[in-house]
This record gives C-alpha cells, structure tokens and sequence, in this order.
C-alpha cells in the first residue's frame, strides 16, 4: 500500500504543480474547474446516486454551474460559504441526529454543490485577485500559503493526536479524531503563520491578523474533514472513491481544502489584502 501511495503521488504532483502554478488564470480555472467536476462524480456517489449515468450528470451540472459563475461577484459566493459551513458545523456536532433531515438523495446532492463550487470560487478569486500582505504580491504564494496551512494543521494534529489524543472530537463522525490533535493543528499553524509574516516583512497588526486568519482556516478546515467524513459514513463507504490508487478519491484529498479556501479567500478580502481581479 504504501508503495501504491509513493508511486500515485510521484505520478500526480508534477500534474498538480503545473496545473495551479504555471497555468495563465484562465487555465487555472479550467484546471481547477476540472478537478471539482471529478470531485462532484465522487460526491454524486456520496450523495446516493447508484447510476453510473447519474453520476456523470451531476458532474456536468456542477461543471456548467461553474462556468455560469465566471462573471458573478466571487465575494457573495464567499459569504454564502462562510454561512454553509456554520450550518456544517451544526450538522457534524448532531450527528447522527438530524440525518433524517439532509439524509434524502436530493438534499445530500445539493449539500454537494455548496461543498464544491465556493472552494472553486474562492480559489481562483485568491489566484486572480489584486494581493498585497507586507512585501509580497505573489498570487501563487497565497495559494500555496493556504494549502500549507491545512497541510501544516494536518501534520500537527497527527503528532499531536498521537502523543495526547485521549478525549474524542467526533467519536461518532471519526473516531480517529481528537481534541489534542485540534489544538496540536492550531499550534502548529500559529506558528507557520508567525514565520510567514516575518519572511514577508509584515508589520505587526498585520502579523496578528494574519494568525487571526490562519487559525480560522486552520480550524475550519478540519469541519471540512469531518463532513466528508459524515456523508461518507451515512452512505456506508469508505472512500469516496478508487480514483487515486493507494489514496481513495480526489475528495478523500481536498475534503480539508474545500472549507479552507473560501473561508481564508473571504477574510483576507475582508482584511484588505485581496481585491477582486479579472479573467
């Protein structure tokens, strides 16, 4: 398995990295619009869809979603998110109370697009918008900063979980999950933060807001996490999909980032630092 994993992410990171480094803005949107669409093929499997059919039209439904939001305002999208997760938090914290109420086929494949199109939105507003934090202006390093800061939350809840992880998050969403490695995650993104804000020459309000922030993404990143986790335990499954050899589904993956990235876009435009930009 192990071995699996090696090879697939060899095969998979130099597509990645080329895809949302080295595109223009407007193939990056195809690029990232492409892998939403195979993510909304898994959710639609997630969501209780059994057609093979029914799968594939779920994902050119999100797909054409997306291309009719190329010219609507990304920040009301944004805000729309913010909402959803808060509504997400609800859901998780229930569980497995209330399924009855977003258990349906149809709710399950709607929760779907309110996961999936705002992390689409917020990532190409945070790669075509007009960015200024301390001394940079790099787009590109603000993506990367925002995937660091779910990978750097991972790492650290991992370690910190490992070492502390005796009082459960979500027992009954994901059991492997507890409050050490949350707060171990915070931590560790706290302190990324501080690091960037010191390679960047931020002064120091925009150094604490910048950690204000990124503990917010931090934390709702994990939401992100456990959702995935929800749906796929109320459909009985393990993996969104076999997509990735060695590593499940393209979901599996980004499950951490779709609630990230709009949240982080969103605050960070609140904050002044990203302005809206064009195609």
């Amino acid at each position: 398995m192990l071995k699996t994993r090696i090879i697939t992410a060899l095969v998979l990171a130099p597509i990645a990295i080329g895809g949302i480094f080295f595109l223009p803005p407007l193939g990056f949107a195809l690029f990232t619009g492409a892998i939403i669409t195979v993510g909304a093929w898994e959710w639609a499997n997630m969501s209780g869809i059994g057609n093979p059919g029914g799968r594939v039209g779920y994902a050119l439904a999100t797909a054409i979603i997306l291309y009719g939001l190329l010219n609507v305002p990304f920040v009301a999208v944004l805000w729309l998110a913010l909402l959803w997760w808060c509504v997400c938090f609800l859901l998780v914290r229930s569980y497995p109370a209330g399924s009855e109420k977003w258990g349906s086929l149809p709710a399950r494949a709607v929760m779907g697009l309110f996961v999936l199109v705002p992390a689409w939105v917020g990532l190409n507003h945070l790669r075509t918008g007009g960015f200024q934090f301390g001394d940079s202006t790099n787009n590109l390093l603000l993506i990367l900063y925002v995937f660091c800061v779910v990978w750097v939350a991972d790492i650290g809840a991992y370690f910190a979980g490992r070492a502390f992880g005796k009082a459960k998050l979500a027992p009954r969403v994901s059991p492997g999950k507890s409050w050490a490695g949350v707060w171990g995650g915070l931590v560790a993104v706290g302190v990324f933060a501080l690091v960037i804000s010191v390679l960047a020459s931020a002064g120091a309000l925009e150094t604490l807001l910048l950690v204000a922030a990124s503990l917010a993404t931090g934390l709702v990143s994990v939401l992100g996490d456990l959702l995935e986790s929800m749906l796929k335990r109320h459909r009985g499954i393990k993996d969104s999909s076999q997509l990735l050899p060695g590593h499940g589904g393209i979901m599996d993956r980004i499950d951490s980032l779709t609630a990230a990235i709009p949240v982080f876009a969103l605050i960070i435009t609140q904050l002044g630092w990203l302005t809206t930009g064009h195609w």
